[in-house]
C-alpha cells in the first residue's frame, strides 16, 4: 500500500515523462492505453486516475473503481488492446478525501502496440510513431539496452526443468485466483508473459533468455550463459574464505527458494508486530534483496554475483547496466527494470514487490530489525546493496579488511585514511566500490576526495572514467 507521502510527491512534481494524470470520473479514459503503451517503450512511469492535468484532484467515482480496476487488468492481457499484451496492476488509494487509482507501468524490453500504433513518450507527453525509422529505432534501443529479450531459436521446453512452469502458474494461481494468465494454456502463457516471442528485426523466433533463466535446467542454463552462477557466502569467523557456501548454478526460480534457504540458516528472526499481526523482518527485508539480485542483474556480463553474510552486515554484488549512476534513496529513486519479464514473473508469484517499493521497504522495516538505517544500495557497473545486522559503531563499521598499511601520517580523518588504504591497494577503485566499504553515500566520499586533493595528499591522473588515483608520499 502507498504512503500519503508519495502520492504527495507525485501531484507536487506534475506531468512529465514519467508521470501522467487523468481524469476518470466513471470509466477508464480512451487515451490511457496510448499512454500505457508509451510508458512501456520508454522508461516505465505511474498513471493516477481522478487527477486532472494541473493536479486538482477530481477524484473516481468510488461505485465504480473496482469495476474499473479489473476492466484495466482485462484489457493490459488483451492483446487487441495491447500487443504484446503486458499484464498491469493497478491499487485503488484514498487520498485528501478522494478516491484514486494508482497503476504503476514498468518500461519494457519489448515494443508494444496500441491499436496497432506504436506511441512513444517525450515530457510534452504521449506521441504516435508514424515513420519505419521511428519504430525501427524503438526497437533497436530495446534489442541493444534488455539482453533478457536474446531469442534462441533451439531451446525447447525439454530444456526446462521438469515440472517448473507448472509450479510456477500454481503458485500466481494460488497467490491471486482471479489471475487472467490462470485459464491460458503454457503456449499463450509463455507468449502473453513475454517469455517467447518474434523479433521483428532478425525474423527469429522462440524462447528467449528470461524463459531460459527462469525455467532452464542447469545443463541448459550452463551451455548458453556459461558465466552465470549466484556464490552465496557466509563470513563471520572465516572473512578470508567462508564459513559456509552454496554455489548456486540453477534456473531463477529455484535460485530464489535456495538463496532464502541459506538466509533462514544464518540469519536470526526478531519478534516485530506490524498492527495486530507479526510478520517476519527477516523475510521482508531480505526477499527483497534475493529479488533484487537475481531480477535486475545484466546476464551478458561475466562478473560472478555475490551474497555475502558477514558479522555486522550483509553484502550483494551484481553485474548491472546503470540507469543511473550514484547510491539510490527512497525519496528520489526513479525505478527502471533491467529485466521487465524476469521482475513481472517474480512479482506476479508475490515473490517482489513493485519495483521501488521494495527499496522503500528495505529502508522501513531495516531499522527494527538491526537498529540502523545505514543501508546503501549503489548504482555503478557492479550493483551494490549493504544492509546493516547490528548497529554497531562508526569505528567498527569503518575499517576495511585486508588493506595496505603504508598510508602518509598526516591524513587528518580516519575516512580519508581509509580512502587512502583502499587507493594504494587498487588505483582505480571506484568511488561507489569507497562507499559501500565505508557504509556512507557517493557523495559523503566524494567530499572526502575532495578535502585530500585540497591537502596535496591525493592526486587524479587522467579523466573521470578512466583515469586513476595517486598518493603523494609526501
Amino acid at each position: 500500500m502507498l504512503n500519503v507521502g508519495r502520492i504527495a510527491q507525485l501531484i507536487n512534481q506534475g506531468e512529465g515523462l514519467t508521470i501522467e494524470f487523468k481524469k476518470a470520473k466513471n470509466a477508464l479514459p480512451e487515451s490511457l492505453f496510448e499512454t500505457i503503451c508509451a510508458f512501456l517503450n520508454r522508461n516505465g512511469g505511474v498513471v493516477l486516475l481522478g487527477v486532472t492535468d494541473d493536479g486538482t484532484l477530481e477524484g473516481v467515482d468510488p461505485a465504480q473503481a473496482p469495476k474499473m480496476l479489473k476492466e484495466l487488468t482485462n484489457l493490459s492481457n488483451n492483446p487487441q488492446k495491447l500487443f504484446p499484451a503486458f499484464l498491469l496492476d493497478a491499487e485503488i488509494l484514498e487520498y485528501q478525501g478522494k478516491v484514486l487509482i494508482y497503476l504503476y507501468v514498468p518500461a519494457s524490453s519489448q515494443v508494444h502496440r496500441c491499436k496497432s500504433k506504436v506511441y512513444d513518450r517525450s515530457v510534452d507527453g504521449d506521441f504516435e510513431l508514424k515513420t519505419d525509422e521511428q519504430i525501427r529505432n524503438c526497437y533497436t534501443r530495446k534489442n541493444n539496452s534488455y539482453s533478457e529479450n536474446t531469442i534462441y531459436p533451439f531451446l525447447y521446453e525439454t530444456d526446462f526443468e521438469a515440472g517448473i512452469v507448472e509450479r510456477v502458474r500454481r503458485i500466481i494461481r494460488l497467490n491471486r485466483a482471479d489471475h487472467p494468465w490462470n485459464d491460458l494454456s503454457d503456449a499463450d502463457f509463455f507468449r502473453v508473459a513475454g517469455l517467447y516471442r518474434r523479433d521483428y528485426v532478425t525474423e527469429k523466433v522462440g524462447f528467449t533468455m528470461s524463459a531460459l533463466l527462469l525455467f532452464g535446467k542447469e545443463e541448459a542454463i550452463q551451455s548458453a550463459i556459461p558465466h552465470y552462477k549466484v556464490d552465496a557466502l557466509l563470513r563471520k569467523i572465516d572473512t578470508d574464505r567462508y564459513d559456509d557456501r552454496e554455489n548456486i548454478r540453477c534456473n531463477l526460480v529455484l535460485a530464489y527458494d535456495k538463496l532464502m534457504a541459506f538466509v533462514t540458516k544464518h540469519l536470526p528472526d526478531k519478534f516485530y508486530m506490524q498492527g495486530d499481526q507479526r510478520i517476519s523482518l527477516r523475510d521482508k527485508i531480505f526477499r527483497e534483496i534475493v529479488a533484487n539480485m537475481l531480477i535486475h542483474r545484466e546476464y551478458t556480463n561475466a562478473y560472478p554475483s555475490t551474497f555475502i553474510i558477514y558479522k555486522h552486515r550483509v553484502e550483494t554484488k551484481n553485474a548491472n547496466r546503470p540507469h543511473l549512476y550514484g547510491q539510490l534513496l527512497p525519496e528520489t529513486f526513479v525505478p527502471f527494470p533491467k529485466n521487465p519479464h524476469i521482475a513481472q514473473i517474480f512479482t506476479q508469484m508475490g515473490r517482489s514487490e513493485e519495483l521501488g517499493t521494495g527499496l522503500r521497504n528495505v529502508y522501513k522495516y531495516s531499522k527494527a530489525y538491526s537498529g540502523s538505517e545505514n543501508i546503501l544500495f549503489n548504482e555503478e557497473d557492479v550493483f551494490t546493496v549493504d544492509v546493516p545486522l547490528d548497529n554497531e559503531t562508526e569505528s567498527d563499521r569503518n575499517v576495511p579488511e585486508n588493506v595496505p598499511e603504508n598510508v602518509p601520517e598526516n591524513v587528518p580523518e580516519s575516512r580519508g585514511k581509509i580512502i587512502l588504504k583502499l587507493i594504494k591497494g587498487n588505483k582505480t577503485v571506484s568511488m561507489g566500490e569507497m562507499a559501500s566499504i565505508l557504509k556512507v553515500n557517493v557523495k559523503t566520499v566524494k567530499r572526502e576526495l575532495s578535502k585530500l586533493k585540497q591537502e596535496g595528499i591525493l592526486v587524479r591522473i587522467g579523466p573521470a572514467k578512466g583515469g586513476h588515483w595517486e598518493v603523494s608520499e609526501e
